[in-house]
C-alpha cells in the first residue's frame, strides 16, 4: 500500500495492494484511519492493482468513508478491477462511492471539491 499526497493539504491517494483480505485488513484499516486521523479527509483509493478484495476488505472501505464522512471528507474509488468492480456493484456500493476509471478525474474532483467545501465554511 501506498499513500501519495495530492495538490491539496489534505487530500491523498492511496493505493491498495493486490490482495485486500481479512489478514491484511487490520493492518491495512489502522495505516488508512491513521492518515485520516492525520487530516488526509479527502482521498482517492486506488484499486487498479486489487486482484482480489473479500468482505473484511470491503469493510475497510466503508470504516474510511465513515471517518472522513465526520469531517466532511469524501472518498473516491479509482480504476476497480472489473472482478472487484462485480463485487462493489452485487454488494451497492457503488451507490455510496464515487468510482473513476480517469485518475486526473478523480484527483481533480477530489481537490475541487474540498476547495468548494472550504469556501462554503
Amino acid at each position: 500500500m501506498t499513500f501519495s499526497q495530492l495538490p491539496q493539504n489534505n487530500a491523498c491517494k492511496i493505493t491498495l495492494p493486490v490482495e485486500v483480505i481479512m489478514t491484511q485488513t487490520p493492518t491495512l484499516r489502522a495505516a488508512i484511519l491513521q492518515q485520516i486521523d492525520a487530516g488526509m479527509t479527502q482521498l482517492v483509493i486506488d484499486l487498479h492493482r486489487v486482484e482480489y478484495i473479500d468482505s473484511s476488505g470491503l469493510s475497510v472501505l466503508i470504516s474510511a468513508l465513515k471517518r472522513v464522512e465526520r469531517d466532511n471528507g469524501e472518498i473516491v474509488l479509482l480504476s476497480p478491477t472489473p472482478g472487484v468492480r462485480s463485487l462493489i456493484e452485487l454488494t451497492r456500493l457503488h451507490q455510496i462511492f464515487s468510482i473513476y476509471e480517469d485518475e486526473a478525474a478523480a484527483i481533480d474532483y477530489i481537490c475541487n471539491e474540498l476547495a468548494n467545501k472550504q469556501a462554503a465554511h
